[in-house]
């Protein structure tokens, strides 16, 4: 009893002194804090600002990112011809395709 008494008191004073650490805010979250928005514009700038995200930060590479672009696009011009739900299908479906869904 009196081993394992030690090796307790070490095992939560190292559990708390990892307490400690302070922890900032990643990256990501000034981005998606402006992609506000309702309906297929909002799903579009969304996705727009993950992407561009995962760009900076080097989870995708240029030609994807491109590819992803031109797909987004398509998608814009449905929505901004009134076809939300159109719209927000072509998204949903380019997420499927590159694993954002």
């Amino acid at each position: 009893m009196k081993i394992i008494t030690p090796a307790l008191l070490l095992t939560g004073a190292l559990a708390l002194a990892a307490c400690n650490q302070t922890a900032s805010a990643p990256t990501g979250t000034s981005v998606m804090a402006g992609s506000t928005g309702t309906g297929c514009n909002g799903e579009i700038s969304r996705y727009r600002a993950v992407m561009s995200n995962d760009l900076a930060t080097g989870h995708v590479n240029q030609s994807v990112y491109n590819r992803v672009d031109r797909e987004i696009t398509q998608a814009e011009a449905a929505c901004a011809a009134g076809r939300d739900a159109e719209a927000v299908r072509m998204v949903n479906a380019t997420k499927a395709r590159h694993g954002y869904l």
